[in-house]
C-alpha cells in the first residue's frame, strides 16, 4: 500500500508578448492587420485561432511588396517595416502553435 499526494494547478501562461509602437499604425492598416493587432475585440477575436487568417493575409501583403510598406516607415525612426514584419510573423507562429490561447491587448 502507498499514498500518492498530487497538487495540480492550472494557471495562465503567457505564450507570446510583444510591444509595437503606434507609429506603425498606418503601415499595419495598409497591410490589413491594424484591427487584428490593435483592436481585435472589434473584429470578434477572442482566441489565437481567430488571428491566424488576418495575420497570414497581412504578412503575405507585407512580404510581397516591401517597398510599398517601407515608404510608410515612421519619419521619427520609431518603428519600421522590419519591426512590423517580425511581430506579425512571430505572432502568427505563436497563434498557429497555440490556437486556443486567449487574446489580450493593452493600448
Amino acid at each position: 500500500m502507498s499514498l500518492d499526494i498530487i497538487l495540480i494547478a492550472t494557471r495562465p501562461t503567457v505564450i507570446f508578448d510583444a510591444n509595437v509602437t503606434h507609429n506603425l499604425n498606418k503601415m499595419a492598416e495598409a497591410a490589413g492587420v491594424y484591427q487584428a493587432l490593435w483592436r481585435p475585440e472589434e473584429i470578434g477575436v477572442t482566441h489565437a485561432a481567430d488571428l491566424i487568417h488576418p495575420l497570414r493575409t497581412g504578412l503575405l501583403k507585407l512580404k510581397t511588396a516591401p517597398s510599398k510598406y517601407r515608404k510608410l516607415n515612421p519619419a521619427n525612426g520609431w518603428g519600421s517595416y522590419d519591426n512590423l514584419v517580425k511581430v506579425v510573423e512571430d505572432l502568427l507562429n505563436a497563434c498557429t502553435d497555440n490556437p486556443d490561447a486567449t487574446v489580450e491587448v493593452s493600448r
